[in-house]
């Protein structure tokens, strides 16, 4: 691994874990979910342990898979760098198959005419620095792209009229249901965080809602991607997104393509009146 900045190791070491998690879903399959999702979360959480603790041994880390000590460690709190990883963003959807050929598409992987399993599931690297993100990487390692700071990508404008909303596929905010009638846009279920707010970076929706609770770790490295390509990324009431907090919950986010977050977040303030 050629190591040339912090941008460069985000992504190095995302797109380095989601090749560990290809191959070990190519070999276990699919037949046993629980065990293959064990297997993914150590084996990923590993390799970024590992990794970080030999190339860049001074800083801290807060992963999803630490332990509650590991978490609660007060070095974090005062250190001046801290990366912040979820080795597995999306466990469900990395051990499912990606069902019956013809059915709906939206987060499948297909190799030879044959469903091989869900691709909507990601790993996040990403790094705060001084109370704010510096560097960061999503690996969507099932569609083959991993998303860089180092090299951010330019969703497309969107045009007036209609637009997307990425919403989870198995427990979608009864408010954003609400949310798209009032602004005038259409539901997209998708699975992980991160493949959800990558798909608006990547065009294939506009604008992604949240309110159900989540971690740091589930939006760090989407956020400082969006942050980067220009893409709006706050809380649901405007408000900045803060990172290495004592209490890593972060319950809700907006991710939208710049000229749709005002309408967004004056219909999120209208349906919370």
């Amino acid at each position: 691994m050629t190591i040339r900045d912090d941008h460069a190791l985000a992504a190095d070491l995302a797109t380095e874990a989601g090749e560990r998690l290809m191959r070990i879903r190519e070999r276990t399959g699919f037949d046993d979910p629980a065990a293959l999702r064990a297997e993914g979360d150590r084996a990923a959480h590993l390799l970024l342990m590992e990794s970080l603790s030999r190339l860049r041994p001074s800083d801290c880390v807060l992963s999803e898979e630490a332990t509650r000590e590991e978490r609660l460690d007060p070095r974090r709190l005062t250190a001046d760098r801290v990366w912040i990883v979820d080795p597995l963003d999306g466990t469900r959807e990395f051990s499912e198959r990606a069902g019956p050929v013809g059915s709906a598409t939206v987060g499948t992987e297909r190799r030879g005419g044959f469903d091989e399993g869900r691709s909507d599931w990601a790993v996040h690297v990403a790094l705060w620095e001084r109370g704010r993100l510096t560097a960061g990487a999503v690996a969507l390692p099932a569609q083959g792209r991993t998303l860089t700071t180092a090299d951010p990508p330019k969703p497309p404008a969107h045009e007036k009229g209609r637009f997307r909303i990425a919403v989870s596929r198995t427990r979608p905010p009864e408010f954003v249901k609400k949310l798209a009638y009032l602004v005038g846009a259409d539901l997209v279920p998708m699975g992980s965080a991160g493949a959800k707010m990558a798909a608006v970076l990547t065009g294939d929706v506009e604008a992604y809602v949240h309110a159900g609770g989540q971690y740091e770790w589930d939006s760090a490295a989407p956020v400082a991607v969006a942050l980067a390509a220009g893409v709006h990324a706050s809380r649901i009431d405007g408000s900045e997104l803060r990172y290495n907090q004592a209490d890593p919950s972060l319950p809700d986010i907006l991710v939208s393509l710049p000229e749709l977050a005002p309408s967004l977040l004056a219909g999120i303030r209208d349906l919370h009146r």
